[in-house]
């Protein structure tokens, strides 16, 4: 797998932070990693203490933190991210209190999405190997939340899941796979209950 380290480095050459980068076995120890941590927490500090009373500094400092928020997107503080750089917001967008976003790999979230309270966006892993794991090895898979998905108030989303547009996933599911578009999913793990029909309530 080419986990020999040198120094922060891969054998092959590449830092710590150029293989979390490329979705590969890293360790947390590189310096930039480090750097983009502390910058994230800084800002997330930052976001959370500002008044609801001043917008305009609420979305200059998301504006700063994410890798994109789009117009009318709106996120209540609390807001937890690893990175921030690697989270992705379209348009009109709404994430209500206490949302987690670990965007060790990319997390990418439409337009005209619902974020309940106390959602939970997890795309690190650890080997299940143990020797791996005691030595402190970790990866990240990408999360993609399609437009107009609604994801009720803490459900948690697995690294590596992608779910389709118009989907909803009720309060507190866990959801291990993707979801297709077009379908209402709860439980632990999440399962599709039933098909949405547009026009349907």
């Amino acid at each position: 797998m080419g986990t020999g380290r040198t120094g922060g480095a891969d054998a092959d050459g590449r830092s710590m932070h150029e293989r979390m980068l490329a979705g590969d076995l890293y360790i947390a120890d590189d310096p930039a990693i480090w750097e983009d941590l502390l910058r994230a927490m800084d800002l997330t500090d930052a976001f959370n203490a500002t008044s609801a009373r001043d917008p305009g500094e609420q979305r200059r400092l998301l504006t700063e933190l994410l890798g994109a928020i789009g117009e009318d997107s709106y996120i209540r503080p609390p807001l937890r991210v690893d990175y921030g750089s690697h989270v992705r917001i379209g348009a009109r967008t709404f994430a209500n209190f206490g949302l987690v976003a670990l965007d060790v790999a990319a997390i990418t979230i439409g337009d005209d999405v619902q974020i309940g309270t106390n959602v939970q966006l997890l795309t690190p892993t650890h080997p299940v190997d143990p020797e791996l794991r005691r030595a402190k090895w970790e990866a990240a898979k990408p999360i993609s939340i399609g437009d107009n998905v609604w994801l009720g108030s803490g459900t948690i989303v697995l690294p590596g899941v992608t779910i389709g547009a118009n989907t909803v996933v009720g309060a507190g599911a866990v959801v291990t796979r993707d979801l297709p578009a077009n379908v209402v999913a709860v439980g632990n793990p999440a399962r599709v209950v039933r098909t949405i029909e547009p026009g349907v309530a």
